[in-house]
């Protein structure tokens, strides 16, 4: 069964306007004050510095973005990435909330527009200029969240009206570019793996004075969160990789931040089940 019938294609598209703004005079201002002979620099302005609804859309695209590259695979320059069947329920959930976070957060900007613009008036001083900002009535245009599905196109699946010969170049050519693909979905998943064994065997290995290094609750969340996601994004059923996971969930199962943080037996243990992952599975 190809990952054409496992898997799909996901695009998200995030509009967000930044409110920042190139000012030309206070550019030109700066290049004269510091004597350079040609425009050596920017100044761009923050329209809305210090305003919290305008950074609180930010975040929430910022933390989309991320969720997103965690949930899916690495597919094609264009921004599609692989979203596994095994992982699209919760995948569309999760979506589904986030777009919902991302529309009341801009709304709430839009709602007190006007009253925010009135008041940079005083906050930004002899760099107000109320002809940069936009008009209320456009301002909401200026954020969108899309996102489509679409099916993984077939290796042979070629509906080009050209002769046999054209055709079987084409063939070759999308099967090298669907193997470097698939190729690269599945090294991106023994990447995430290496990074959190990596970081577990750094944070685990005590100072040269015998004591504890600092670590977050994340030493252990980080892995635990991993276990079960490449359960879901193993596109190719990599035996190998399988058997790496499983690895590590067994590493970490019996195991809390607690008894890290307090027993140097605890990270001892730990850290050489992870030691012996790092040196057992080709990364």
């Amino acid at each position: 069964m190809g990952i054409s019938n496992t898997s799909m294609l996901v695009n998200i598209n995030m509009s967000v306007w930044t409110g920042r703004k190139l000012d030309k005079q206070v550019s030109a201002e700066v290049d004269v004050a510091k004597s350079t002979k040609t425009r050596a620099g920017n100044y761009h302005k923050n329209l809305f510095a210090g305003v919290d609804e305008l950074a609180a859309v930010g975040r929430i695209s910022g933390k989309i973005r991320n969720w997103f590259h965690e949930q899916t695979l690495p597919w094609s320059d264009g921004g599609d990435r692989l979203l596994t069947m095994q992982n699209f329920k919760d995948f569309k959930a999760q979506l589904t909330v986030y777009e919902t976070e991302f529309n009341d957060a801009v709304q709430v900007f839009c709602n007190k527009y006007s009253t925010l613009i009135a008041a940079q008036a005083f906050t930004m001083g002899a760099l107000f200029d109320r002809s940069e900002y936009p008009d209320v009535d456009d301002i909401a245009n200026k954020f969108a969240l899309r996102y489509t599905f679409s099916p993984v196109p077939e290796v042979g699946d070629w509906r080009v009206d050209a002769n046999a010969e054209d055709k079987k170049e084409l063939e070759a050519h999308y099967q090298k570019a669907y193997n470097d693909r698939l190729g690269s979905a599945t090294k991106d998943l023994w990447d995430r793996l290496h990074g959190v064994l990596t970081h577990m065997a750094d944070r685990l290995a005590d100072t040269p004075e015998g004591e504890r290094k600092i670590f977050r609750d994340s030493l252990l969340e980080t892995p635990v969160k991993l276990c079960e996601l490449l359960t879901k994004l193993n596109v190719t059923n990599d035996p190998k990789l399988e058997a790496a996971r499983k690895s590590l969930e067994s590493a970490i199962c019996n195991i809390d931040i607690k008894d890290l943080r307090e027993s140097q037996g605890a990270r001892l243990e730990v850290k050489v089940q992870v030691d012996e992952i790092l040196k057992r599975f080709d990364f």
